[in-house]
C-alpha cells in the first residue's frame, strides 16, 4: 500500500471508504481496498475509477465527504 504514490481518488474512495475512519472496521476495509487495487492494477481499472469518481461528483452525495 505504501509503495504506490497517492492520487486524487482511488478504488477505496469510489467504493465508499473515504473521509474519517471512526472504527477499526472502516480502516481495515479501506486498507483492504487499497491492497486489492495494488494487486489488481490495470489501465482499465484506472479508467473505471475515474468514471466512478465522475459519477460520484455528479450525484453530489455528501455522505462521508469533506
Amino acid at each position: 500500500r505504501h509503495l504506490v504514490k497517492p492520487g486524487i481518488t482511488g478504488w477505496a474512495q469510489v467504493q465508499g471508504f473515504r473521509g474519517e475512519t471512526k472504527t477499526l472496521d472502516q480502516m481495515e476495509n479501506r486498507v483492504k481496498a487499497d491492497i486489492w487495487y495494488v494487486e489488481n492494477w490495470s489501465f482499465g481499472l484506472d479508467l473505471r475509477i475515474m468514471w466512478h469518481t465522475l459519477l460520484n461528483m455528479l450525484r453530489h452525495n455528501e455522505e462521508n465527504a469533506y
